[in-house]
């Protein structure tokens, strides 16, 4: 693997990367203020959001308000920028992946109360390990895709609070506590083609978790609460946010333009740093275009930008820190546009928008294997992913990693053969 020469890029110490980062909870906070209405308008929308049951699919676009939902998600950046900060983390590739993940997730989903108790649970599974909370942030910030768990038993049943807060709070840490050691067994099961490995992870624990609750009369239904108004300043916002990552990344390396064909080189599968490899500069770069291209394509199928959406693009935006790229995330999303179109779906559902580009998590098969491989994943992705999120309930916020980890773990051994018999 060919790392690229970085000598031209300006020097970026901690602060200034934190500093970059740190625009999109503020411009989110700035943003949902202005939405919110007044004070008591913010704390209802909110209260709201905080107190509802976040199984898939609520957005809290649509409860909340526009407002409350973009202040959550600046509360949530906020907290993990304070994490990176507090616990001197080094800013790398699948750092910005996570901030990025978790903030989008807090469009749907997540909300700074369901959050806690797993952060709390990895706190004290690191003093049960005597390990450093360092180690082990990145994993509990990805492992916050089964926050709903937390909601779910604290609002989602109808008994008293006495009961349920105490409940959803202690699953809650459970979780925190059990996902750091599950998910390094789970990534040798799809051996890094699968870049949401906490997605499969999650996606593991939550079927557990909703088994059991079945078994004691306790159904999860899913539900399906989607913001469907077009409100054209969110994507505006987005467009600015982006452009603003490519110009960052054009003032750290004046000189990438000429060789951003170089990024496509990578095949992506884990671990594919890009701010190890090519350096910050290119890596923002590489985050606005995937950016762009995102809700380019939103645009183009007639897509609404709702919470879901919103989830699905700022992941796409993470991850291209850490292993996606045009070359390899377009065979996938084009082989569930082909499904799609197959079978007379409509492109422009939240639904298939969000399939669409989350799928792109199976990017490195595509890297590794070259279009066709990818373009096979993305049926696969397409037919697997409409159907599993009934095993966990909804339960499981990255319903497309758990989905991308069982094509992964089945498709690469069978190519790997065919390879092998030629």
């Amino acid at each position: 693997m060919v790392v690229l020469n970085r000598i031209q890029e300006r020097e970026l110490h901690k602060e200034g990367k934190l500093l970059i980062l740190s625009a999109f909870p503020i411009a989110f906070l700035m943003f949902g203020l202005m939405l919110s209405g007044g004070v008591s308008n913010l704390m209802h929308g909110l209260g709201v959001i905080v107190s509802s049951p976040t199984i898939l699919i609520t957005d809290f676009l649509e409860i909340g308000g526009l407002g409350p939902s973009f202040v959550n998600a600046a509360l949530i950046g906020f907290f993990n920028l304070y994490l990176l900060r507090r616990y001197k983390l080094r800013i790398n590739g699948l750092l910005i992946a996570a901030y990025m993940t978790v903030m989008g997730f807090a469009f749907f989903g997540k909300n700074i109360f369901n959050i806690l108790p797993i952060y709390i649970g990895g706190y004290w599974y690191c003093h049960y390990q005597k390990i450093a909370m360092k180690n082990i942030i990145l994993i509990i910030m990805f492992g916050t895709a089964l926050a709903p768990i937390v909601s779910e038993m604290a609002f989602g049943h109808g008994l008293p609070l006495s009961l349920s807060l105490p409940l959803g709070i202690g699953l809650g840490v459970l979780i925190g506590f059990i996902i750091v050691p599950l998910s390094s067994h789970m990534l040798k099961f799809h051996d890094g083609y699968n870049l949401y490995n906490i997605g499969f992870t999650a996606g593991i624990i939550g079927t557990v978790f909703t088994s059991m609750l079945r078994s004691f009369k306790m159904e999860i239904q899913p539900e399906n609460i989607l913001y469907m108004r077009d409100f054209i300043h969110i994507g505006a916002l987005l467009a600015v946010l982006f452009i603003y990552l490519i110009v960052m990344g054009l003032f750290i390396n004046r000189h990438l333009m000429g060789d951003y064909h170089k990024i496509l080189k990578y095949k992506g599968r884990t671990i594919t740093d890009f701010t190890q490899l090519v350096g910050y500069g290119m890596t923002f770069f590489n985050m606005g275009i995937m950016g762009l291209g995102a809700l380019a394509y939103v645009s183009a199928v007639g897509g609404v930008i709702n919470g879901p959406v919103l989830a699905a693009i700022f992941t796409v935006v993470g991850f291209s820190a850490f292993g996606k790229h045009p070359k390899n995330s377009l065979p996938i999303m084009l082989g569930v546009i082909l499904m799609a179109v197959l079978l007379g779906n409509d492109l422009s559902t939240t639904g298939m928008i969000i399939s669409v580009l989350f799928s792109t998590t199976l990017a490195p098969i595509a890297g590794s294997y070259g279009p066709f491989a990818g373009l096979l994943a993305g049926v696969l992705h397409f037919a697997l992913v409409s159907n599993i999120g009934i095993i966990h309930g909804g339960i499981n916020l990255y319903n497309n990693g758990f989905s991308g980890g069982l094509v992964a773990g089945f498709l690469v051994p069978i190519i790997d053969a065919f390879k092998k018999g030629d």
